[in-house]
């Protein structure tokens, strides 16, 4: 088997498949009114650090993946 199927495959089918998890989590809580974005500045840094903790381990995932393959 190529590197690909090994190695890029499970890595966007977890960031893919995880992602859209967690997208539909965020909009659920969103709708249901227990994370207030735009009434409630500790809200909307907590949903900040939940996106940025999403693509921060996306990109350190990626990068070490690449890396192991070079």
């Amino acid at each position: 088997m190529d590197l690909f199927s090994h190695s890029w495959l499970p890595y966007f089918y977890l960031y893919g498949l995880g992602g859209l998890f967690f997208g539909s989590g965020i909009l659920i809580i969103i709708r249901s009114g227990s994370l207030k974005v735009s009434g409630n500045a500790a809200h909307g840094r907590w949903l900040k650090i939940l996106y940025f903790g999403f693509f921060w381990y996306l990109f350190i995932h990626g990068l070490l993946t690449y890396l192991a393959l070079q």
